[in-house]
């Protein structure tokens, strides 16, 4: 029997929510706050989650894909009162099952679940995936099982895949995994650096060429997508491979045939392509620099690695697995690493991403010396002051937290109140206190409207300076200032 929550702060959305999965012999929990709902995704195997967008105590949005990996790992609808283009792209991107609306029927609301539950069972009734070989990848976190299960997808599949993250995040290391643990990973894997390919060497490196084809064609030559034959390729930074050669490149996936230069006839290689890259391909495709049909032929399967700052929970796994791989290459003892190294770790946001962190974890080897033990003191400066300066910052959390209020709870109308002004209104008439949820919510609206109205005085109600000046889209924007209530003057 499916299990189902539904996280909504409508009582009445719940009940005949939960009335009609019940009739379908489901069992229905609920839950009114955020908090409670991610608490109960957590300790009970839920299949699926109805989440509301706007809560009491938080934006649903943000905990999807905290949700996502919980429990049973179950799948997220998304239902709100007011459906908002961005928030229907930030659900997906986040992934969640569908995004609809709570004006929609309820057949239209029960549709999404019993098509998340005909997938489940699919996926469980499938056949178990066999151990991964990925010794060399290290990490367990939430986002990088989710990596790992579009690993092993590909690996069973022989379609085209495209690998993105930023540099250091493992892309190549991710790459050899596919190729190891699909069916050709007993041939060839064979790298190519698109960003090192001489432009005036690169038809003759990728195709090869004939003896006397050239200047100094001295002997036949095969080329790197010849070396591929029966294995993998992978093109490393696919978004350097030169305009030029990407029309030639295309065929050559279409067709896995080529002529080398000088050759007479075609000759064919049977290869797999994984390609990976740190550019955004969908924009210099906009933009003329890449081609869309290779595009599309590139990415039959995509894998996004997450950014080192994004799986903190790596971090121990990472620096003690490397720092165990560099005793041994130098021959030196195992060291012990204090907190204070691992807590200057956590606090630094590793823009390098795991490449960084490795290259840190030599420096702070070179610098222990004979020492037997690692301290945050071996560590580089900049780690070291980036821990330094987090730790100034939450200890004037609270204070710096009380003058935001303060700022949010007098700024009205566009213009600040007088300095004698209370920074909230106070207790009700009964002398209640409201929550400080409701005091934030309330002050954060006012500024809200305040900044709109402003913002839209200073550039005339000129759209595209307003979504410059506000970060905003046009379609964010456009729904901010509805719910606002924010018109042009008369």
């Amino acid at each position: 029997m499916a299990r189902v929550l539904i996280i909504d702060d409508d009582p009445l959305i719940c009940q005949m929510l939960a009335a009609k999965l019940v009739k379908m012999d489901c069992l229905a929990d609920s839950a009114h706050t955020l908090a409670a709902g991610v608490a109960m995704a957590q300790a009970q195997p839920y299949d699926v989650v109805y989440l509301d967008v706007r809560m009491p105590d938080g934006n649903g949005l943000e905990q999807v894909e905290k949700l996502r990996l919980s429990g049973a790992q179950p799948e997220v609808i998304i239902i709100t009162g007011m459906g908002d283009p961005e928030g229907a792209e930030k659900a997906i991107k986040s992934g969640a099952w569908d995004y609809i609306e709570k004006g929609s029927s309820i057949k239209d609301m029960v549709l999404p679940l019993m098509r998340a539950l005909q997938y489940r069972r699919e996926k469980g009734a499938a056949k178990p995936l066999r151990a991964l070989k990925r010794e060399a990848i290290i990490g367990s976190s939430p986002k990088m099982q989710l990596c790992f299960d579009m690993l092993a997808q590909a690996a069973g599949s022989d379609a085209s895949v495209l690998i993105t993250g930023q540099t250091g995040t493992g892309k190549e290391l991710f790459a050899r995994a596919i190729h190891e643990n699909s069916p050709r990973g007993h041939s060839s894997f064979v790298v190519v650096d698109c960003a090192a390919l001489p432009e005036s060497l690169v038809e003759s490196m990728l195709f090869g060429h004939e003896r006397g084809a050239f200047t100094g064609a001295d002997r036949p030559r095969d080329g790197l997508v010849s070396q591929a034959n029966g294995g993998t390729l992978f093109l490393d930074e696919v978004g350097e491979l030169p305009l030029s050669m990407q029309k030639a490149f295309l065929r050559v996936l279409q067709e896995r045939r080529f002529r080398p230069i000088g050759a007479k006839e075609e000759v064919s290689s049977e290869f797999r392509l994984v390609a990976a890259t740190n550019r955004d391909l969908d924009q210099m495709a906009a933009d003329g620099r890449f081609r869309q049909d290779l595009l599309y032929r590139l990415r039959s399967i995509t894998i996004h690695l997450p950014p080192l700052c994004q799986r903190q929970d790596d971090l121990h796994e990472l620096t003690v697995s490397y720092l165990n791989r560099l005793s041994q290459r130098w021959g030196v003892e195992i060291k012990g690493v204090s907190p204070d190294f691992f807590d200057a770790l956590r606090h630094y946001n590793w823009p390098g991403n795991v490449r960084e962190l490795f290259n840190v974890l030599e420096q702070a080897m070179t610098a222990g010396g004979s020492s037997p033990t690692l301290f945050a003191r071996h560590l580089p400066e900049s780690i070291r002051i980036a821990r330094a300066v987090d730790s100034m910052s939450r200890a004037a959390g609270d204070g710096h937290k009380a003058a935001v209020i303060t700022t949010l709870a007098n700024h009205t109308g566009g213009r600040s109140a007088p300095a004698k002004q209370p920074a909230w209104p106070g207790p009700d008439a009964s002398g209640m206190f409201p929550t400080l949820g409701d005091v934030l919510e309330e002050a954060m609206a006012r500024v809200e409207r305040a900044y709109l109205a402003d913002l839209m005085d200073h550039v005339d109600w000129d759209i595209r300076r307003a979504c410059a000046i506000s970060g905003l889209s046009r379609t964010g924007l456009y729904n901010r200032l509805k719910k606002c209530g924010v018109s042009r003057r008369a």
